[in-house]
């Protein structure tokens, strides 16, 4: 039996509310969308001019229409909240359970049977999948893909890398500001996200390993028009998904969530890659801790030599074999069985992939580093867990005892970083808090926090850093990140004091304040500390501040885990 699409609840019928649905719809519509045979396809669009990365995803969206309406369905394109990451204040993380929570509730209220997510920028995909989770509709992503490579003076620059690296060279004195300044207009060469293994890279090939793109789309470059060829192939994937009810829950498992945190170790990808990764799991109700990155992934070999880890960028990845041609190497770490949205398990399309340039990506045999997965630390300082990518760091650091140097909020670190007086040395601990889902709100990019200048002009380039925050998916460094609890919530990161010794130690996964028990049982935050926390008073910020979760459960909002489902029990009229 046929089974009947959830538009016509909207659609089909003579009385008064079909009547009022039908007729506020026919603006362009044939009467065949009415009748209950042809699937409606929300394009669910996260194009803004605001969000630069995203700004094509029209011409993305209109390749996807002519591709539902080939396969029989009606397409219909949904503007969805959209966050730009290098625009929005005071960081874009903030809004992304805003805009997961709107896309959800828009999908559950309109008369649509699918969905294709159009998304690029970084929190635009993890919103986009928690949302499609949440609604459980049949959805499939297409990646709006990342930026060409840019040149200046005759090198290539990494979007986000190269920003953070220039401008630590001007700080040192190694380079002016009007060369600085003129590669501005280099660096951003096309239409597309980052052209790094940043997050927004992260998270498009993260959601193909996941299971929720079509396999092999993920990172074709925004110019490519090849990108609109799979838009469109895609676009015809929805109406299948819909007469087939392939839904989130029918094809997502825990086998799933493997196989996204092999491909993070593989490509050393994003550590942001882990907070949504959880927070997208939550709401399928499956069970994914901090402690599963470690587990899986943490002996997984990097094998993309792709900056902050390496040297080459987004689109060299697409010609020398992409995505499935890094994961054929590591088969034998995922889940077999695990599916994807068109129904096939993911390995099934690792066959015929290879590799075309082996200096972009390495075999299994010979990786770029043998142990390159996200590592999860415990201690005294960290008691529910923090991050840290040993690709992006400094091998010696990973074992490392230093003084601590405090700052109690980003403002209070970039008043004192550069003064000439602070007491701060090459083997101290530098120590941001203030920094996590509560405390700023909405855990920004900041931990990777730049050196002091002194120390720069000493020929430093790398230190201990320690936050509660996170940091951008193309920085580098020996960076602790997502530390929880974060300080604003009661974590031991309020308590230290300048001077504290703190110990790292990666082969142990220990992190931890060398400060006796009972003396620090005695200490209580100081005023400064205290003040520095975010106390919103209205809005959005308010119920983000009351609900939201530590990072080891995704930061998304308490009473948001878990799905709704699509049904709408009552009518509008």
């Amino acid at each position: 039996m046929k089974r009947r699409l959830r538009s016509s609840d909207w659609y089909v019928g003579e009385n008064r509310n079909a009547y009022i649905h039908r007729a506020w719809m026919r603006r362009g519509l044939p009467a065949s969308a009415f009748t209950g045979e042809r699937p409606h396809i929300a394009i669910a669009n996260t194009a803004s001019q605001l969000t630069p990365c995203n700004a094509h995803l029209g011409e993305v969206a209109a390749s996807v229409a002519n591709g539902v309406y080939e396969a029989g369905g009606i397409p219909l394109e949904i503007p969805v909240v959209s966050l730009g990451e290098t625009q929005v204040r005071p960081t874009a993380m903030l809004w992304r359970n805003m805009a997961a929570m709107a896309t959800e509730e828009m999908l559950r209220a309109n008369p649509v049977d699918g969905a294709v997510l159009l998304g690029g920028c970084d929190k635009t995909i993890p919103s986009l999948l928690m949302a499609a989770c949440s609604v459980d509709l049949p959805s499939v992503v297409v990646p709006g893909g990342p930026m060409l490579t840019g040149t200046f003076r005759g090198q290539a620059l990494g979007c986000g890398t190269d920003v953070w690296r220039l401008s630590e060279e001007v700080r040192a004195g190694t380079l002016s500001e009007a060369d600085f300044l003129n590669s501005e207009s280099a660096t951003i060469r096309s239409r597309g996200h980052c052209n790094t293994m940043g997050t927004a890279s992260t998270m498009a090939l993260v959601a193909e390993a996941l299971g929720t793109v079509i396999p092999g789309i993920a990172g074709t470059p925004a110019p490519d028009s090849r990108l609109l060829e799979a838009a469109h192939e895609t676009g015809r994937l929805a109406v299948g998904l819909v007469s087939e009810d392939r839904r989130p829950s029918t094809f997502l498992s825990k086998g799933s969530f493997q196989n996204a945190i092999v491909a993070l170790a593989a490509i050393g990808g994003s550590t942001n890659a882990v907070v949504h990764l959880l927070a997208i799991a939550g709401r399928l109700g499956i069970e994914l801790s901090i402690d599963d990155f470690d587990r899986i992934g943490a002996e997984v070999p990097l094998l993309l030599n792709l900056q902050p880890a390496g040297k080459y960028l987004m689109d060299d990845l697409q010609r020398a074999g992409g995505l499935l041609a890094a994961l054929r190497e590591v088969r034998d770490l995922l889940d077999p069985e695990a599916l994807t949205v068109t129904g096939k398990p993911l390995v099934s399309y690792l066959d015929d992939a290879q590799i075309w340039d082996h200096d972009v990506i390495s075999t299994r045999a010979e990786p770029l580093q043998a142990h390159a997965g996200i590592s999860v630390l415990r201690g005294s300082l960290a008691p529910g867990g923090a991050l840290i990518k040993p690709a992006a760091a400094t091998p010696r650091l990973l074992k490392h005892r230093g003084r601590a140097v405090v700052f109690d909020s980003i403002e209070d670190f970039h008043a004192r970083i550069d003064d000439p007086q602070l007491e701060i040395d090459a083997d101290s601990v530098m120590v941001l808090r203030g920094c996590g889902p509560k405390g700023y709100p909405g855990m920004p990019e900041v931990a990777n926090m730049p050196l002091p200048k002194k120390l720069l002009e000493q020929g430093v380039r790398d230190m201990v850093r320690i936050c509660d925050g996170r940091m951008s998916g193309t920085a580098y460094g020996t960076v602790v990140l997502h530390v929880t609890p974060e300080a604003a919530a009661g974590g031991p990161l309020a308590l230290v004091h300048d001077g504290d010794w703190i110990e790292l130690d990666l082969g142990t996964r220990r992190l931890d304040l060398d400060v006796p028990a009972e003396e620090l049982a005695r200490r209580v935050p100081n005023e400064t500390t205290l003040a520095a926390y975010a106390n919103p008073d209205r809005g959005w910020e308010r119920l983000y501040v009351d609900h939201v979760t530590q990072a080891d459960q995704g930061a998304d909002l308490d009473f948001l885990r878990g799905a709704s489902g699509s049904k709408v029990s009552r009518e509008s009229h």
